[in-house]
């Protein structure tokens, strides 16, 4: 039975699916704005949001876990752009809204972004 198992799977391994997390964690941190799933982007939302959490308290610790999350650049950007910008909102640092579904397949889906 899969009570208590909530997140998604993507037909990955677990490598896999923390690897196409730090990916996309990655690009949006970097870009401000990206197109995927609608699936994937449900995903990464908390898992971003925790990061500019981390991000927010400013710390060494919290530095070095951004780094281990993301890498070196994106952790920095977190900590030195992101992070100071939402240091007065308690949470809720990204966006996701629908799209129309993709042509080939017919998946659903979105675009994911940090709010203003």
């Amino acid at each position: 039975m899969r009570h208590h198992n909530a997140n998604r799977k993507f037909g990955r391994t677990k490598d896999q699916r923390k690897a196409l997390m730090k990916s996309l964690a990655y690009s949006l941190v970097l870009k401000g704005k990206i197109k995927t799933t609608e699936p994937k982007a449900k995903e990464l939302r908390p898992f971003v949001e925790k990061l500019v959490t981390y991000g927010k308290k400013g710390t060494v610790a919290s530095r070095r876990e951004l780094e281990s999350r993301v890498g070196k650049i994106a952790a920095k950007k977190i900590a030195t752009v992101l992070a100071p910008e939402y240091m007065e909102r308690k949470g809720g640092y990204t966006r996701i809204t629908k799209l129309i579904r993709r042509a080939s397949d017919g998946a659903p889906m979105a675009v994911i972004e940090f709010v203003k």
